[in-house]
């Protein structure tokens, strides 16, 4: 049956409270909810604020890990990207890290992000022996846990943009790396603002994947790249 219009608009319409209790209620489990949205938030920031360098100041560390952060069209390094890794050869060539692990998306064979980062490193300096490649890091998660678990990498230093590295190193750390982040140049560009409004959202999964510790997407056995890269290293 067709309910009459007012009637329509009297279900579709939200009912507010209309005493003031309730209406002061309603204002404080609103008031509720935005502080328990901010928490994951809250957490990522404090957790790396003790953390964080810059490639002069970082402290030495066997391995700089460097995550994936997008290719053009061309199969290059994005502009973030390529930012980051300018980061990780700075780090190498100042004697700051011995090996770079390179950690991204290669889940096609059209897309390979670890091959990419791999040869722009090999053209800055970082020789081939030095760098390693995670073919499976498709999250920040995946990543860390993997560098742990899979590589033995147990301190790094993580090279990523400043409106990620610290959800970076709060996940690290929770994965067991002693880890501390450097940030590499920014491109304040409609990329940058959409990656920074992200982060408030990726920092509540950021959170669950804390509480609950999921498995990466693949965990696979374990691989020697990171100990044979410091061994040619020394």
């Amino acid at each position: 049956m067709r309910l009459p219009r007012p009637h329509l608009n009297a279900v579709l319409r939200p009912r507010l409270p209309r005493t003031r209790a309730g209406q002061r209620r309603a204002v404080q489990a609103l008031m509720l909810l935005c502080v328990l949205a901010l928490l994951p938030a809250t957490w990522v920031f404090t957790a790396a604020d003790e953390r964080l360098r810059t490639t002069a100041d970082a402290p030495r560390t066997g391995v700089a890990v460097v995550f994936g952060a997008g290719l053009f069209r061309n199969g290059e390094p994005s502009i973030f990207l390529a930012s980051r890794l300018d980061a990780a050869a700075e780090l190498y060539r100042e004697g700051r890290v011995e090996a770079v692990l390179v950690t991204g998306d290669n889940s096609s064979e059209h897309y390979d992000e670890p091959h990419a980062m791999r040869h722009y490193l090999t053209h800055r300096g970082v020789p081939d022996a030095r760098i390693v490649s995670d073919f499976a890091g498709f999250d920040t998660w995946d990543s860390c846990v993997r560098a742990k678990k899979i590589f033995g990498v147990d301190r790094a230093i993580l090279v990523s943009q400043g409106f990620h590295i610290r959800r970076a190193v709060a996940l690290c750390q929770e994965a067991g790396i002693d880890a501390y982040g450097v940030g590499a140049a920014d491109h304040h560009d409609a990329v940058w603002y959409y990656g920074a409004t992200r982060e408030l959202f990726a920092a509540s999964k950021a959170a669950l994947d804390v509480v609950f510790e999921p498995d990466p997407r693949f965990l696979g056995p374990k691989e020697p790249g990171v100990a044979r890269a410091l061994a040619d290293a020394r």
